[in-house]
């Protein structure tokens, strides 16, 4: 798989997968710009629906679901769509005929619903609902295979539900937040890059939870061996697509007690927004450089995007293995590092981060 951004690497790409494979079909897609990815797992037993949870994408369309962060729940959705992305779902099982587990992704664009796909099965994120809303989907969804009702089922496990007036029952979810994050094998692949893509490249995932998103967020990073930092340089090295981002994620570190550094386009960006940044060279600049100073132990936190153009592909992958070979705490995406920031904001307010046992936050 590839994304392409122009005519001339669309051709490419063509060329390329002819040379492989002439008789095969190539899929195209098109993106939905900024939209937000969602996981919706449910249990139907052909007259009642479960949704078990709603998750919301962290990382934007183009990443693949089993390698993007998500939350429980959803973190920006309006009651409002939360209700037609219920009834949705509870349509669609109910009209395939689905009897057990059905897995449903959904992107929000400018407040419109899509629908990306719907699998009428166990998915990945079935542990991760399970153990955040305390109800054991697996187990309820065999006894709905073996022919129980959907209510019987539920009742064996004791939990409070809520049915709705769009005729779904929920879990009552507590005042807590969990948050899913990939776990990748990077640093034990020689040569690979952390550029997150359509392929998934992830192989676990850890949880975080606690009263907050920010603490979440901070806890699953840390759980994924990404411990964000609490003081120090950040650099920041960000694509043309996502330059826009630039000014806000600077200045938000700095607000934090941060210093921020910045490669020339980046900087550029950030400094003309009335932020305080200082500019370091990219690899093909000169020394010193960036790897410079990651080698030095100068960076605490780095922030790098990639579109995959050829002029900037060599310089991004050089940092981030310089990242990876320093075990310097990263970021990919532009969406991560908004929420990597309001984790570290909860970090330093409360002065740390509080562990506390899934059962305490079920049970309050």
């Amino acid at each position: 798989m590839k994304i392409v951004y122009s005519t001339n690497e669309l051709k490419q790409y063509m060329d390329e997968a002819v040379s492989v494979s002439n008789d095969a079909p190539v899929l195209i897609d098109k993106f939905l710009d900024r939209a937000i990815e969602l996981d919706v797992d449910c249990i139907c037993d052909g007259k009642e629906v479960y949704i078990g949870g709603i998750m919301q994408h962290i990382e934007e369309a183009g990443v693949h679901s089993g390698d993007s962060a998500c939350s429980l729940p959803p973190v920006s959705i309006s009651d409002e769509l939360i209700k037609e992305l219920e009834t949705k779902t509870k349509n669609m099982a109910l009209g395939l005929g689905v009897v057990g587990l059905m897995n449903t992704q959904y992107a929000i664009h400018k407040g419109q619903i899509y629908l990306i796909e719907v699998n009428p099965r166990a998915s990945r994120t079935v542990p991760f609902v399970s153990k955040a809303t305390g109800m054991p989907l697996a187990k309820v969804a065999t006894r709905v295979m073996w022919g129980e009702s959907l209510r019987n089922a539920l009742d064996t496990y004791n939990s409070e539900l809520i049915w709705e007036d769009n005729g779904v029952l929920k879990p009552i979810l507590k005042n807590h937040v969990a948050i899913k994050e990939a776990v990748f094998p990077f640093n034990k692949l020689s040569g690979s890059d952390m550029i997150l893509t359509p392929e998934m490249k992830s192989t676990g995932e850890v949880m975080g939870i606690s009263d907050s998103f920010g603490e979440s967020y901070a806890k699953a990073q840390s759980a994924a061996k990404n411990d964000l930092p609490r003081e120090g340089k950040v650099f920041i090295s960000l694509c043309d697509l996502d330059k826009e981002f630039a000014p806000k994620i600077a200045r938000g570190l700095v607000e934090e007690g941060f210093s921020v550094v910045a490669t020339g386009g980046t900087h550029k960006a950030i400094v003309d927004a009335g932020v305080e940044c200082e500019k370091v060279l990219k690899i093909s600049e000169g020394r010193p450089n960036i790897t410079d100073s990651i080698t030095n132990g100068e960076i605490a936190l780095a922030i790098n995007t990639s579109d995959g153009k050829e002029s900037s592909k060599e310089d991004g992958k050089s940092i981030r293995r310089s990242v990876l070979k320093m075990n310097i705490p990263y970021v990919t995406t532009a969406a991560a590092a908004l929420a990597c920031l309001e984790a570290m904001r909860e970090i330093k307010k409360k002065d740390g981060l509080s562990p506390k046992s899934i059962q305490e936050f079920l049970n309050s």
